[in-house]
């Protein structure tokens, strides 16, 4: 219930913001700021430990994710004209293979990432509407539909789960104003520090493999904005 209510803080601050659009007049100094992006989402995906190695992986070992570029979501209140707080709605999907003695195995494929993630934002206005930024706060990893690779498969893997955690992330970028009809753009980059454990079962139900992977995705976003 903790990890369904907190992916449901993103939606209905959207939600609010969304649903208040059409009565509020775009400003730059507006309460609310909505913001459309492109993102590409770089995770890294090594392996830090291995808890349980029944079908005796070879010496060092090792994996990395896919990256991917995906749209998002973010919406922000302004508690006041320096300060504010951001939460981003998306969704990206990856892919875990082997590197080292591993080099080109699938091993997961298809996990799907929502990076719930709130931040605090310090705000610093410069002239010509220019407002860099820097922000950090909690972000909560969640995995979707994560499915065993062919060559997890072929080891005798039926199902893999990865666990959704709980970490930080700091963030930096730049808001710029075109004109003062709140319409503007943005650049932002995001770092974040999360791990997941990977939990590799037969199809009797024995799991067989357990490793712990260091996530740390950079998040590097640029597109348009509407405060009001």
């Amino acid at each position: 219930m903790k990890i369904l209510h907190a992916a449901a803080i993103g939606a209905a601050l959207a939600s609010t913001a969304l649903g208040a659009a059409p009565a509020l007049a775009g400003s730059t100094d507006g309460h609310w700021q909505v913001k459309v992006l492109g993102s590409a989402v770089l995770p890294d995906g090594k392996i830090t430990r291995i808890d349980k190695d029944l079908i005796g992986l070879p010496a060092g070992a090792q994996t990395k994710a896919s990256d991917n570029v995906v749209p998002t979501l973010a919406v922000e209140y302004f508690f006041t004209p320096n300060v504010s707080a951001e939460t981003i709605c998306c969704t990206s999907a990856h892919h875990v293979t082997g590197a080292g003695p591993l080099a080109g195995a699938a091993i997961v494929d298809h996990a799907v990432l929502i990076p719930a993630t709130l931040t605090v934002k310090y705000h610093l206005p410069l002239a010509g509407g220019i407002k860099p930024y820097i922000g950090a706060g909690p972000a909560l990893y969640l995995w979707l539909g994560e499915r065993p690779g062919a060559a997890a498969a072929g080891l005798g893997a039926a199902r893999v789960r990865l666990s959704n955690e709980l970490g930080a992330a700091v963030q930096a970028g730049v808001d710029i104003a075109l004109g003062n009809k709140g319409y503007g753009l943005s650049l932002d980059a995001k770092k974040y520090w999360v791990n997941t454990t990977a939990h590799f079962t037969t199809a009797g139900g024995v799991e067989a493999l357990t490793t712990r992977h260091k996530i740390d995705a950079w998040i590097l976003s640029a597109g348009v904005t509407y405060r009001f």
